[in-house]
């Protein structure tokens, strides 16, 4: 059984040695113990980065037989990234495990997640036991997340990131979603095969910055959101209809205030109803527009990811054996 680690790189240079000393050190213990084969691999995919991270890759390719690379012809955000690495060392493994750079998730599982595989399930979801480490904004901001998530009906696992094991047939089905805007987050639980859960303590991340700042996060949030549910446009409908009732009812009221007469010009409650319609019309159409947008860049069917270079042990030796 051969076993490919797969790891999305953006500008990892400061992290990107200890990980492949971490990561190496568990793939030989693997195969040291007979879980997996001598063949096992490491795929650093180099997303575009700009501090010579392929050129580090390149470097432990040469001294690690371990390691191999994926460089992208541009950056392409780590969602299209990982699912470049995924498609592209589907073919040269039976299972994959997908992970961050950054070391904040903890590699010792990846042993009970092929445990797992071994026990008959195509897809082990690594997920953290707590938010401790999180800062008080981002842990409440994720836990509102999720829960939105569940309310517009998309099916996700809470405190899963993208650290997962899945087997080569998951991932061929995967390749069947052909969406350009990608949340893999809520994808692959429509896979529908046999699933399980490993829990871990989440570690601080081993040096560099995060890749994911507030503004990342937030437009993350919004791709996910809109990319499976239809239910935002929904509610807009909903909200025109009561604001049209309460406007119905306003103009019950005007009409019986002229009658009596008691009718009183208000300039203030004129302009909050101004304001309120207008915010309203306007963040619909924002939603509306997110929407259409992704709409437009799906019908375009331009391809997610270009693929320049591909160091791969197991291709060099093909070479040398031809």
């Amino acid at each position: 059984m051969i076993l490919s680690i797969v790891v999305p790189c953006y500008n990892e240079t400061e992290v990107l040695r200890e990980t492949t000393t971490r990561l190496t050190q568990v793939l030989q213990h693997l195969v040291e113990v007979g879980k997996v084969s001598a063949k096992s691999f490491i795929m650093f995919i180099n997303d575009g980065s700009k501090d010579g991270t392929w050129e580090l890759i390149a470097e432990l390719y040469k001294s690690n037989k371990y390691i191999y690379g994926l460089n992208l012809a541009g950056n392409v955000g780590h969602q299209n990234a990982l699912m470049a690495g995924l498609l592209t060392a589907k073919e040269m493994s039976d299972i994959c495990i997908s992970i961050d750079a950054d070391l904040q998730d903890d590699v010792k599982v990846i042993e009970s997640m092929v445990d797992k595989y071994v026990e008959g399930f195509d897809i082990v979801y690594g997920v953290r036991k707590s938010r401790k480490t999180d800062t008080f904004i981002k842990r409440n901001s994720a836990l509102g997340f999720y829960k939105l998530m569940q309310k517009l009906g998309v099916n996700s696992v809470y405190n899963h990131a993208d650290y997962r094991l899945m087997s080569k047939r998951a991932i061929e089905q995967l390749s069947q979603f052909k969406e350009r805007n990608l949340f893999l987050r809520g994808i692959v639980p429509l896979i529908g095969y046999n699933t399980t859960s490993i829990y871990y303590d989440r570690c601080e991340r081993f040096a560099g910055e995060s890749k994911y700042p507030f503004r990342k996060m937030v437009n993350f949030a919004i791709d996910g959101i809109t990319s499976f549910s239809v239910r935002p446009v929904r509610l807009i409908a909903a909200t025109g209809f009561l604001l049209l009732l309460i406007s119905i009812l306003a103009l019950i009221y005007v009409i019986y205030a002229v009658i009596t007469g008691h009718a009183v010009a208000g300039w203030a409650s004129m302009m909050l109803s101004i304001w309120f319609i207008g915010s309203i019309i306007l963040i619909s159409i924002g939603v509306i527009g997110e929407y259409i947008g992704k709409i437009y860049i799906e019908v375009k069917e331009r391809p997610r990811y270009n693929i320049e270079t591909i160091l791969s042990h197991k291709e060099d030796e093909e070479i040398r054996q031809n």
